[in-house]
């Protein structure tokens, strides 16, 4: 085949043909491009790294997963918990068009849901019968009467129970609605009742079992088994033939059937007749308030600032525990980050291709945590249900805001944690990072300035908001002063590694290693660090809070002595029976009658009886009272105004009638005393307050408190003594003469029971068993200091602080051996014996943990003294006056903290392999 080409002209040569040029892209699109496309290679680089470290990815996904759970379960639980407008209606109606509650003989107005009312007057109308209802509901209509909340006492296997009783009809349809049906049938007569399965454990019953009252007045037989969605607890359905309405009910409501359905006549036709409405579909044709008028208070902004903080903490442990992965893997991944700035990438590509871990291993973690915490939290619904909660869930749903938060906070808990490795990656050297050599570790001056400035920043902070009583803040200095530490770390490994020189060799190495490794290092550190701080503050507040209250407690009795006190109208036992159940049963035989004075005859009201103090000691200013600083401060330096602001009995004194029979069980005095009990029966009074007495006299004032405004008011100079020391609340024991000189009469209201040891709950129940057949007792046991005890939560919080402190040293350990894996077989080659990689792996978590926790302890403690100053300094002018805060070191969960850092060496070195690893070169 002859090619031919085209004829030219003579003596010109050929030329190419000439392409029209494109444009140039513009330079943000540009830019744009070339970020897209670096990410996007960093996210693959990302993936494949993740398949090639296994074990380091499933340990990334792990710690950012778990966290992730367990809120997203919490979340889901609580948005099934939270029922919508539609589904409280079903509860509350079951198959029922509304419901109805008379409030008011006056005109009311109400929401839409029927959840808030107001009303301007009127009052609470009398005895309410369906036939009243009915009436107002027009023809056709029928309704049954729930009372929700009937207290009511049976008697148990051991002892009695105080169940909810409510009175319904079940074998209406329309409170049937209302239950659901496990076992047996409705109630159809007074003397049977159908209860819920909590109750029927607890009362130990069968269907077909008699269950008695705790005052014997009746029994009722169990002929049901019912669950009320809204309470899962021990709950009784008594028909309306046991408890009879006797007159107004505020609690009561009414389930209502219309022929036709509830229009806005109806509703408005109610309401002014004092009818609260709450009926299916009552919204704008009606012309209800669609505003909800039960909650017109916003959330508090000081709590969702404190549990944002809070969150922010759970957040930075997360960062520091999982930034020692991130670490290990930027510096065996030196070679390839080095090739890739050796093929032209510059510091922004090589943070991005560090940063896209984080990427990666954050949307993993939070994806799997996610899709763990809803299943849980779909599965372990019923549990919820039953102990938590104690109510039926609506429907299941997760809460899709909260969850997309969660996520999103997880992928920022692994960027950042992948934030200081990225900066490390993109500053290294090239060249070492090809030759596989290790860049010398520095800790640069600005890093240690600026941590000691967040610590003494975060300190004063911290301070600020203990004397403004603000949390939020107080969590701000803590976190402030966390960061901090966590700048400071590195200088701190640094200057313990020089010092380490004369150690032996095991914890030389792992000293060394440790300043090496500072990137891996410092964040475990700082993770056991901040948990063992935060348990080691908190500690401390809550022990010093626990000895003030105890110190601030002031005793009702005499330590051990018991108070009995009946219970209802009905009949009570005689003083002969309580002496002989208190000395068979409690080993005693020290009883007295307790007796309160009361109006005389020719008096309505109520009698207030108090001792007055002579004017000359009582204090110019009352307490409650805004008063200026300067008079605050004559106020604390008047031995007159000495009144504490723990003393929660107040001014109020206790009255009371006795001829010195209760006296020594009531205060405490010898028995011996014959002062007082001479005064008593020569017919004056006695008061354990020194300064009512003025001259052999105490003065004492009646007032009838209901009789209205021109209220007659008596004042009687009687002879009296004055107890020098007493138990319990300030008192006036009047003797029955002195009583009938100032017109008032007594009736018996319970017994005293003195005892040397406070009586443990089994031997109080064996005597209210005993006393049962003659009706219901209360008892009360003076067990002499504050009931709380916070040794248990001490210990929890120490725990969970251990808790992080194991994981972190075994984490750090862990990567630490794999990253050491050279030198372990160095130490093989020059005939270490192999019992040495146990004993530098035991060194190495002692470093992680003995550090950390050290750091945690001294910052926890400074924090607890710095809250704990601040506040006692505000309260320093303060007036009455406030019990200081002692300083008190949390000796309990100390003690756990410093056993933490053995267990964790004891861990390591358990399962760490004794055999050194030995490299072989092929020829």
């Amino acid at each position: 085949m002859t090619i031919r080409r085209p004829t030219r002209a003579p003596g010109r040569a050929d030329t190419a043909t000439q392409r029209p040029a494109a444009p140039p892209a513009p330079v943000g699109r540009r830019r744009l491009a070339e970020l897209t496309g670096s990410w996007r290679a960093a996210l693959r680089i990302a993936r494949r790294e993740s398949r090639r470290a296994r074990r380091r990815t499933a340990l990334v996904l792990a710690m950012i997963a778990m966290p992730v759970a367990a809120l997203a379960f919490l979340a889901a639980s609580y948005d099934m918990a939270e029922l919508t407008p539609q589904e409280r209606l079903d509860r509350r109606l079951g198959v029922a068009d509304a419901q109805l509650q008379w409030i008011s003989n006056g005109p009311v107005g109400q929401d839409e849901w029927g959840e808030g009312w107001y009303t301007r007057d009127g009052e609470l109308p009398a005895k309410v019968t369906a036939v009243q209802l009915t009436a107002l509901l027009g023809p056709g209509s029928r309704v049954t009467e729930v009372r929700p909340r009937v207290p009511l006492t049976l008697r148990g296997p051991h002892r009695d129970e105080v169940v909810n009783a409510r009175v319904l009809d079940l074998t209406d349809p329309l409170a049937r609605g209302l239950v659901r049906f496990r076992a047996g049938r409705a109630p159809q007569q007074a003397g049977e009742v159908a209860v819920s399965p909590v109750a029927l454990r607890r009362l130990d019953l069968r269907l077909g079992h008699a269950v008695a009252a705790a005052d014997g007045s009746r029994a009722y037989t169990v002929v049901g088994v019912v669950e009320f969605p809204d309470d899962l607890g021990p709950v009784v359905a008594l028909h309306p033939g046991a408890a009879p309405s006797t007159g107004p009910e505020p609690d009561s409501v009414w389930l209502a059937d219309v022929p036709g359905t509830v229009d806005a006549a109806l509703v408005s036709r109610l309401n002014d007749r004092g009818v609260v409405v709450t009926a299916r579909h009552l919204g704008s044709a009606t012309g209800a308030d669609r505003t909800r008028l039960g909650s017109i208070m916003g959330d508090n902004p000081n709590d969702l600032s404190t549990g944002v903080l809070i969150a922010g903490l759970g957040l930075l442990e997360v960062v520091l525990l999982v930034g020692p992965a991130f670490a290990v893997g930027v510096r065996r991944r030196r070679r390839d980050l080095a090739l890739v700035a050796v093929a032209g990438g510059d510091a922004a590509q090589l943070r991005r291709v560090v940063l896209a871990d984080g990427v990666v291993l954050g949307v993993l973690g939070a994806a799997a945590g996610l899709l763990v915490g809803v299943a849980a939290a779909f599965a372990g619904r019923p549990l919820m249900e039953q102990y938590v909660f104690s109510a039926r869930f609506g429907g299941y749903r997760c809460w899709p805001s909260a969850l997309v938060l969660l996520g999103g906070v997880a992928v920022l808990a692994g960027v950042l944690a992948a934030l200081a490795p990225a900066w490390t990656a993109a500053r290294q050297d090239v060249s070492a990072g090809l030759a596989g050599r290790r860049t010398p570790a520095k800790s640069p001056g600005r890093w240690l300035a600026l941590g000691l400035a967040l610590v003494v920043g975060g300190a004063g902070l911290a301070a600020f908001g203990a004397t403004r009583t603000s949390p939020a803040v107080v969590l701000t200095g803590l976190i402030l002063g966390e960061l901090g530490l966590v700048c400071c770390t590195p200088t701190l490994l640094g200057v313990l590694a020089r010092l380490g020189r004369v150690l032996p060799l095991a914890p030389r190495i792992a000293l060394r290693d440790a300043s090496r490794n500072r990137a891996a290092a410092a964040p475990a550190i700082c993770a056991v660090m901040a948990a063992v701080a935060s348990s080691v503050a908190l500690g401390g507040y809550l022990a010093s809070d626990d000895a003030r209250d105890e110190r601030a407690y002031r005793p009702a009795l005499p330590t051990g002595h018991v108070m009995v006190n009946p219970v209802g109208p009905a009949g009570q036992p005689t003083l002969a029976q309580i002496t002989d159940a208190a000395r068979n049963q409690l080993g005693v035989g020290a009883v007295a009658p307790v007796q309160t004075p009361r109006c005389g005859a020719g008096r309505t009201g109520y009698c207030d009886i108090a001792p007055v103090l002579p004017p000359t000691r009582a204090c110019p200013w009352q307490p409650g009272v805004q008063l200026p600083a300067a008079q605050r401060q004559q106020a604390r330096a008047d031995p007159r105004c000495e009144i504490r602001e723990a003393d929660y009995f107040g001014g109020y004194v206790e009255p009371g009638v006795d001829d010195g029979t209760a006296l020594p069980l009531l205060t405490g005095v010898d028995p011996a005393t014959t002062a007082a009990t001479a005064v008593l029966r020569a017919g004056g009074v006695v008061v354990t307050d020194p300064r009512y007495l003025h001259d052999g006299l105490v003065t004492v004032r009646i007032s009838e408190v209901e009789a209205g405004p021109d209220r007659p008011i008596t004042v009687h100079d009687l002879p009296g003594y004055a107890l020098p020391r007493a138990t319990g609340p300030s008192r006036l024991l009047l003797s029955t003469a002195a009583a009938r000189q100032l017109g008032l009469s007594w009736s018996q209201t319970g017994w005293v029971i003195g005892t040397t040891t406070p009586p443990d709950e089994e031997q109080q129940a064996r005597f209210a068993a005993v006393l049962r057949p003659f009706g219901t007792l209360a008892l009360s046991v003076e067990n002499g200091g504050a009931p709380r005890d916070v040794s248990p939560l001490l210990l929890l919080l120490a725990a969970a602080a251990g808790l992080i402190t194991v994981g972190a040293a075994g984490i750090a350990t862990a990567l630490a051996a794999a990253e050491g894996r050279a030198e372990l077989t160095t130490l093989a080659a020059v005939g270490a014996a192999p019992a040495v990689r146990r004993l530098l792996a035991i060194c190495q978590a002692g470093v992680i943990a003995g550090i950390g926790s050290v750091l945690g302890i001294v910052a926890g403690l400074g924090t607890a003294a710095i809250v704990l100053v601040s506040v006692n300094r505000q309260y320093a002018s303060a007036w009455p006056a406030s019990d200081p805060y002692p300083f008190l070191v949390p000796w309990p969960a100390l003690g756990v903290l410093v056993l933490v850092p053995v267990v964790a060496m004891l861990g390591a070195g358990l399962f760490t392999r004794a055999r050194l690893p030995i490299e072989r070169r092929l020829d």
